[in-house]
């Protein structure tokens, strides 16, 4: 007698897109969306096809199940041959940090939410970081905990966080490894809102969707020249905005801006 064909695991990060929107999605709570190798790989295909995709405008990254992402799975460092954390670090070395999703993050053009469905850490904190806009579900945490496991944050953490805190206040979470409530969050300008869990998603949506009518030429200009404006001076910045400017004045979504505020009416952008 046979056995029974085996069902396919689930797949570890879930894509869909619906309209304008692509929601990328960490798939597996039962190990607190902790990253595996497998999922890795999957989340960088993921936002990579999310920004080839000319139809997607915006882009929402969330998770399943009560945590958005616990971090790396160390459960994978400590199974590696040799059986400890420093053969684990080996082989960490080897890894192409060019193609991994905090470096995809920051180089997408396309505007990216994080819905933080439930707590964040260490890895998961810098992933979310990593988005231009955050908003929490009122129950979930960010922590900082890198410190507390030896390590520093490696994905972008000592990066963000002055730019986004200030030097004092960075220093302060970094070197205490503190964990932040969601309204601490909220009021230290990490996150952009805290809705309640049940409401999370659809808020998310709205957002998306708001920032998608808009002209997606313009709003990928923009979000380039933001980021480019992290480390230019400012008379560098303006000329290289005007440069942005000019092939956009020529764009069929200026022309349709232009129309229709004159005829006070919704735009119909098509990104062309």
């Amino acid at each position: 007698m046979s056995a029974a064909p085996q069902a396919a695991p689930s797949p570890e990060v879930l894509y869909a897109v619906r309209g304008h929107v692509a929601t990328i999605t960490l798939n597996r709570p039962d190990r607190m969306n902790t990253i595996s190798r497998t999922m890795l790989g999957e989340l960088c295909e993921s936002l990579l096809e999310a920004e080839r995709d000319t139809n997607v405008r915006v882009v929402i990254l969330t998770g399943t199940g009560r945590a958005f992402c616990a971090g790396l799975d160390l459960t994978e460092v400590t199974r590696s041959s040799g059986g400890g954390i420093a053969a684990g670090a080996s082989q960490a070395v080897n890894l192409d940090l060019r193609n991994t999703p905090p470096t995809i993050l920051f180089a997408m053009d396309k505007p990216t939410i994080c819905a933080l469905n439930g707590s964040a850490a260490g890895y998961g904190m810098d992933t979310a970081l990593g988005c231009d806009i955050r908003i929490m579900a009122d129950g979930a945490k960010l922590a900082a905990a890198f410190t507390k496991r030896g390590v520093v944050p490696e994905s972008g953490g000592t990066w963000f966080l002055p730019r986004l805190l200030g030097w004092s206040k960075a220093a302060e979470l970094i070197f205490t490894g503190r964990t932040l409530t969601a309204q601490e969050c909220k009021e230290m300008g990490l996150v952009s809102e805290v809705v309640a869990g049940d409401a999370l998603l659809a808020r998310a949506e709205a957002v998306a969707e708001e920032i998608a009518a808009n002209a997606p030429l313009a709003v990928q200009a923009s979000k380039r020249m933001m980021r480019m404006g992290l480390n230019e001076t400012f008379n560098d910045h303006v000329h290289h905005v005007f440069l942005q400017l000019l092939p956009l004045f020529k764009s069929q979504d200026a022309a349709e801006g232009m129309r229709a505020f004159m005829e006070k009416r919704s735009a119909k952008f098509e990104g062309k």
